[in-house]
């Protein structure tokens, strides 16, 4: 059997690093023919190359043993002058790797270090394209925002000026507004300053007691100067009828049709045309007829006939509504209501008529 190998110590146990290294567990002896072989006590116990810490003894796991050359520095400090005939006896083929490993090391390092030379390179160009990348499309946002903002700075003065035009067009348009508001009140309330007192003191002592005969003084008044005139047509017969319907509020204005044939009395050339009026006696063209009362009889009537016979009637409807009690205002506007209504009879018989009629 072999003899039982010898535990040596480490010369520069309190020293040396690798002894420090080693007792703590961070680093892995493995022996080799560059090494020396020790023996001995580390601390209490002996020193064996191939023993591990152990866990209990409060050293971290020791780390997976990874093949690293060793370098030699040569001896520790405190034994400078120690022999190698220490060091540990190999077989022949251990020798060898040994002497081999030390040379193929530096070429691995070499290889290493190029290769992790270009990757870093090869990294270093990428990070600076996507850099520039990055940096070309960070310009043209900034661009498109400084374009999209002196787009809405635009917009919003735009809009603030035509707000302002707007705003400026409006008051303009209040002011003219009320200005001519200004001067209608002021011309209403001269016009009410000028109203004769006779007429207003008629139609007050009328709408006391309305009533629809002609010989009190406020109707007698606008008959003479107004209804009169304005229902006085040439052909005086046919004149007088249409008045009479009017008052009794049976005459009827319908349009005229195409195909209806005339059925007057009188005279075909005067009156029984759809060419000739039958109250003016004019050649006119006469889209409305009239019928008097529950007669069959049909008269056709120019538009100027028409407009005076219906300015007659709106003023004849609106003493009737007042005589029945179905307008409620005070005397005043029902006075200028009237005044209207004569106004509109006048301007019928002087020939001022809308021209629908």
């Amino acid at each position: 059997m072999d003899a039982p190998k010898e535990h040596t110590r480490c010369p520069a146990r309190g020293t040396c690093p690798v002894f420090l290294a080693m007792s703590s567990g961070a680093v892995r002896y493995a022996p080799s023919v560059l090494g020396p072989a020790l023996d001995g006590n580390l601390g209490e116990e002996p020193w064996d190359p191939d023993s591990q810490p152990h866990p209990d003894e409060g050293h971290p796991p020791p780390l997976e043993a990874v093949p690293v050359p060793w370098k030699s520095v040569g001896p520790c400090k405190s034994h400078r002058t120690e022999s190698p005939r220490g060091l540990a006896e190999t077989p022949g083929g251990e020798e060898a790797q040994g002497e081999e490993g030390p040379a193929a090391a530096p070429l691995d390092m070499l290889r290493l270090r190029s290769s992790s030379m270009e990757i870093r390179e090869k990294g270093s160009e990428f990070l600076k394209e996507e850099l520039h990348k990055a940096q070309k499309e960070l310009k043209l946002k900034d661009e498109e925002c400084e374009r999209l903002s002196r787009v809405r700075e635009q917009l919003e003065r735009e809009l603030e000026e035509l707000t302002a035009s707007l705003f400026e067009e409006a008051h303009k348009m209040v002011r003219a507004a009320n200005m001519k508001q200004a001067a209608s009140e002021k011309q209403l309330k001269e016009a009410r300053g000028k109203v004769d007192t006779t007429l207003f003191a008629e139609f007050q002592a009328w709408r006391e007691s309305p009533t629809l005969d002609k010989s009190c003084p406020f109707l007698e008044r606008v008959y003479r100067e107004d209804v009169g005139p304005c229902l006085d047509f040439t052909m005086q017969e046919l004149s007088a009828l249409v008045r009479a319907a009017v008052e009794d509020n049976t005459l009827t204005i319908e349009p005229v049709a195409s195909q209806t044939p005339p059925t007057a009395k009188v005279a075909a050339v005067e009156c029984g045309s759809t060419n000739t009026c039958a109250l003016s006696g004019l050649a006119r063209a006469c889209r409305h007829r009239i019928r008097l009362g529950d007669s069959e009889n049909h008269y056709y009537i120019s538009p100027s006939s028409r407009a005076r016979i219906t300015a007659v009637c709106n003023f004849l409807t609106y003493i009737r509504y007042i005589q029945q009690g179905l307008v409620r205002q005070e005397a005043e506007p029902m006075f200028w209501e009237i005044t209207r209504l004569r106004k509109e009879m006048s301007l019928a018989k002087l020939g001022f008529f809308p021209q629908e009629a």
